[in-house]
């Protein structure tokens, strides 16, 4: 049996609504013998076994976005596999409107329709798009919400609240964080067996069995506090603004004190 005829118009059609490209769409349309609604759903089950296919593969390129206003915050990763994809136009709609939902807070009630769009994108760019990462702040009395994402590449961002001082000490702690790569707040938000882990593993370190026994504890809890805290935890750092000070001091100074931040990197 001969091929059906395929008219322009109805694969201009079907990849308008599929996205899909031409060769594809023809050939969906002549394997269902013309049938649009069809070849629309064998599109999309091609698009879904082709996003399976890449599923496992790492997605260290992609965009970092970040959206403030109006008392609330929202900042989201969305991966792909390499640079050019990162500044593919359709790419990045995707990457805005995953923004959009999350800013809206109605990313919950919109997790179908997106991974649908991602799966669909997936199927046309070839390559695995993931979202990463997304958070929205919602203002706190007295809270103030900022962001920072660092260009060119727009691979890191943070987004943090304060209560108190301003949008811009806010935003210099989130260029901060950035840089620094805190993990926790304050020394009483790390998790205990952190804590118990990381003095063992000084403990028992070479540096400190070579020093005297009765000397070794004094030791350890030094070793803890310059290589652990003051490497970790956010009010302990050095303020990379004035390295003379720590983050909590300089926030002592402004009466501000970080209430949460979270921190996106891709790592490519």
């Amino acid at each position: 049996m001969s091929a059906p005829a395929i008219s322009a118009s109805l694969v201009k059609e079907l990849r308008d609504q599929t996205g899909a490209g031409m060769m594809d769409a023809k050939r969906a349309l002549v394997e269902t013998h013309g049938d649009f609604e069809a070849a629309r759903v064998l599109l999309r089950e091609r698009g879904m076994a082709s996003a399976a296919k890449r599923a496992g593969r790492e997605t260290t390129e992609g965009i970092v976005l970040l959206k403030v206003e109006e008392g609330r915050g929202s900042l989201v990763a969305i991966g792909c596999e390499t640079e050019p994809v990162s500044k593919n136009d359709e790419f990045r709609t995707f990457a805005e409107e995953v923004l959009d939902a999350a800013f809206s807070t109605y990313l919950g009630q919109r997790i179908d329709e997106l991974e649908e769009k991602r799966t669909d994108l997936i199927a046309k760019i070839g390559e695995n798009v993931t979202i990463v990462g997304t958070v929205t702040f919602e203002a706190v009395e007295g809270g103030v919400i900022e962001g920072y994402v660092h260009p060119p590449a727009n691979k890191l961002g943070v987004l943090v609240q304060l209560r108190g001082g301003g949008r811009d000490l806010a935003r210099k702690v989130a260029m901060h964080i950035a840089a620094a790569a805190a993990q926790w707040i304050g020394r009483e938000d790390v998790p205990e067996d952190v804590v118990t882990a990381e003095r063992e593993i000084y403990a028992n370190s070479d540096e400190v069995l070579s020093k005297p026994e009765q000397a070794r504890e004094k030791i350890v809890e030094g070793m803890l506090n310059k290589r652990f805290f003051a490497a970790q935890v956010l009010n302990e750092q050095p303020w990379i603004h004035d390295t003379t000070k720590t983050v909590g001091q300089a926030l002592a100074d402004e009466g501000a004190e970080v209430l949460e931040f979270e921190r996106f990197a891709l790592a490519g």
